[in-house]
């Protein structure tokens, strides 16, 4: 069982996540941040580097108990003999970060067998910090957030650049979107905060894209499952996850109905 979270002045992921922050801005919109093309041609920066370095030092000094799954770090199968480990992307959105768009975060989850218990999202150029524990409700910028409440009559949605365009040329589409948001994490985040209806993924992403925001939607009273709306399990050997929808729970029924009767995620 979870035990209570420490306040967020003294909260072990919060303040890495803060201080990783503080790098990953010495770096944005300037021309020293080293870039490179990983496989799939992903890039990643010396940013990216340096904060995994830094995250993976502090958190895991505090809580060697603990095993680690990162972006940016060499998976092994050590980690999944561990109850408990961090699950990491150094900074989600790292397309837009070069770009010098401001719609990038820290995503730090602490994940207790296969589900998230604590997660935070830092978004430092938008200066935000969503914050969940299991149990405890969500925070941003340290202060409670209630469940969303959702207005619209018709949903407004997001997701990669693609599912936009295909949402959008859907003939009569029930849906409006949004411009696209480059970080996955903090999309998903938007659903719990009430300022999206809905967000999907193709299927594909990783455990570190998904893990912090899915603790703050659950906490948030919405859901992040698979298309047939199963919820997702985390510390996996195969760490890519189906094509996903993340919705309020109240209206979970009705975005799946419409995220699959137009094959937007097939």
């Amino acid at each position: 069982m979870a035990s209570d979270p420490p306040s967020l002045k003294d909260n072990l992921i919060v303040s890495a996540a803060v201080k990783a922050g503080e790098i990953g801005m010495s770096y944005f919109q300037k021309d020293t941040n080293n870039i490179w093309y990983k496989s799939g041609n992903s890039p990643v920066s010396q940013a990216d580097k340096e904060i995994d370095e830094f995250l993976r030092q502090r958190l895991l000094g505090n809580r060697p108990d603990h095993g680690w799954l990162s972006e940016e770090t060499e998976d092994t199968p050590k980690r999944l003999d561990n109850n408990r480990l961090f699950i990491v992307d150094p900074i989600d959105g790292t397309r837009g970060f070069i770009a010098g768009k401001k719609e990038w975060c820290i995503s730090i989850a602490v994940v207790e067998n296969d589900r998230p218990i604590e997660g935070v999202l830092h978004c430092p150029a938008l200066g935000k910090t969503i914050h969940a524990f299991k149990g405890q409700g969500v925070t941003v910028d340290g202060s409670h957030s209630g469940s969303p409440k959702i207005q619209r009559q018709r949903p407004l949605v997001t997701g990669s650049k693609k599912l936009i365009e295909v949402i959008r040329d859907i003939p009569g589409t029930p849906m409006d979107t949004t411009d696209f948001i480059p970080s996955l994490a903090y999309r998903l985040s938007l659903v719990a905060t009430g300022e999206l209806d809905a967000a999907f993924a193709r299927q594909g992403a990783s455990e570190w894209d998904i893990a912090a925001a899915d603790i703050i939607l659950e906490e948030a009273g919405c859901v992040l499952s698979d298309k047939n709306g199963t919820q997702i399990r985390y510390n996996r050997k195969n760490v890519a996850s189906p094509a996903l929808v993340a919705s309020s729970a109240d209206r979970q029924k009705e975005i799946l109905g419409l995220a699959n009767s137009s094959g937007i995620l097939q």
